[in-house]
C-alpha cells in the first residue's frame, strides 16, 4: 500500500510536466504560424535568388535562359508574372514545417536549458546557449525535414513552369508521394544533412542570441521584461540568424531543388560540400550569400513578430516569460 502512495506523486508530477510541454510546444507553433505567414513572400523571394546563378550556370549549355535579378526585381517579377497570390505559394508546407520544427525546437532548447543548468541570477552561460542552439535546431529540423523539402519545391513551381517544363508537384500531399514513390522513406529526407547544417547554425544565432540578449538587457539597463527588450533582443537573434546561416541555406535550397536520376541521385551535386565547392568555384565565395537581404530583411521581422506573439501568449496564459 505505501509503495502504491508513493507512486502516486511521481505519476502525479510526470502528468503535470507532459502538460506543461505540451502547452508551450502549442504556443510555440502558435507564434511561429503567425510570423511564418506574415512574412513569406520574403523566403520565396529569397528562394528564387538562391537558384538564378544555377540556372545561368546551365543556360551556357543552351538549356534554360534565366534574367538574373535583384530582391526587388524578383519580387515585382514573381507578382507580374505570376500573380500576387503566388507570393504565398509554398506557404502550407511552410506552416506544417513550423508546426513541427519550432515547437520541436523551442522545446529542446527549453529541456536543454534546464538541464545543463542558469546561472544565479536566472540567465544562461553563452557558451551553454550556443550547445542549446545547436542542439535544438539540429533536432527540430530533422525531424521537420521532409516538410522542407516540400516546401522548397512547390515555391520554385511557378518558375518552373514558365521555363516550360512539365509540373513536378500539384500540393503538399503530391509532393510527399512523389518522394516516397521516387526514394522510398529515405527520400523524404533529400537534402537533410545541409538542412540540418543550416538549422543548427540559425538556432544557435537565434536562440542563443535571443536568450543571452534578453537577459544582459535585463541585467545591465532599466528595461523591464516587456515588449522593448523583447523586441532588441529579437533584432539582434536575427541579424545572427542570417549571417550564420546563409551559407547553409544556399546549399540546402540548391541540392532540394535540383533534378534527379532514376536512382533518386541528384543531377547536379552528390553532396553539399560538393554543392558548396561547385557555387564558390563558378560564382565566387559571395555567391554563399545569394539571398542574404531577403533572409536577413524576413528573419528580422520574423523574429521579432515570433518573440513578441510568443512572449505575449507566455504572459497571457500565465506560462512565465522565455
Amino acid at each position: 500500500m505505501s509503495s502504491e502512495r508513493s507512486e502516486l506523486p511521481t505519476t502525479s508530477k510526470w502528468k503535470k510536466e507532459i502538460k506543461i510541454v505540451g502547452w508551450k510546444y502549442a504556443m510555440s507553433a502558435a507564434a511561429s504560424t503567425i510570423a511564418e505567414t506574415v512574412t513569406f513572400p520574403l523566403d520565396l523571394t529569397k528562394t528564387r535568388l538562391q537558384i538564378q546563378g544555377e540556372h545561368a550556370n546551365t543556360a551556357a549549355n543552351g538549356t534554360v535562359s534565366v534574367r538574373n535579378r535583384g530582391m526587388v526585381r524578383t519580387a515585382v517579377g514573381i507578382v507580374q508574372e505570376e500573380g500576387i497570390t503566388k507570393l504565398w505559394q509554398g506557404l502550407p508546407p511552410a506552416v506544417y514545417r513550423h508546426l513541427i520544427y519550432t515547437g520541436v525546437r523551442m522545446g529542446a532548447y527549453e529541456q536543454i536549458r534546464e538541464i545543463l543548468g542558469r546561472n544565479s541570477d536566472g540567465s544562461f552561460p553563452v557558451y551553454k546557449a550556443v550547445i542549446g542552439g545547436l542542439c535544438a535546431g539540429s533536432i527540430g529540423q530533422f525531424v521537420a525535414s521532409p516538410m522542407d523539402l516540400v516546401k522548397v519545391q512547390m515555391q520554385m513551381e511557378g518558375r518552373r513552369r514558365m521555363e516550360g517544363h512539365p509540373p513536378r508537384v500539384r500540393g503538399v500531399w503530391h509532393a510527399l508521394s512523389v518522394a516516397l514513390r521516387t526514394g522510398g522513406i529515405r527520400g523524404l529526407w533529400v537534402g537533410w544533412v545541409p538542412n540540418v547544417q543550416r538549422a543548427a547554425l540559425v538556432n544557435m544565432g537565434d536562440l542563443a542570441t535571443y536568450d543571452t540578449a534578453k537577459h544582459a538587457i535585463l541585467r545591465n539597463t532599466n528595461l523591464k521584461d516587456d515588449w522593448m527588450c523583447h523586441g532588441i533582443s529579437s533584432i539582434l537573434s536575427g541579424f545572427t540568424a542570417a549571417t550564420l546561416g546563409t551559407p547553409a541555406d544556399v546549399v540546402k535550397t540548391r541540392i532540394m531543388n535540383q533534378p534527379r536520376d532514376k536512382h533518386n541521385v541528384g543531377l547536379y551535386y552528390k553532396s553539399s560540400i560538393e554543392c558548396l565547392m561547385k557555387t564558390v568555384r563558378k560564382e565566387g565565395f559571395f555567391s554563399l550569400y545569394k539571398g542574404f537581404i531577403p533572409i536577413w530583411s524576413r528573419m528580422a521581422p520574423w523574429s521579432l513578430t515570433f518573440w513578441l506573439s510568443l512572449e505575449k501568449i507566455r504572459q497571457v496564459t500565465g506560462t512565465g516569460s522565455f
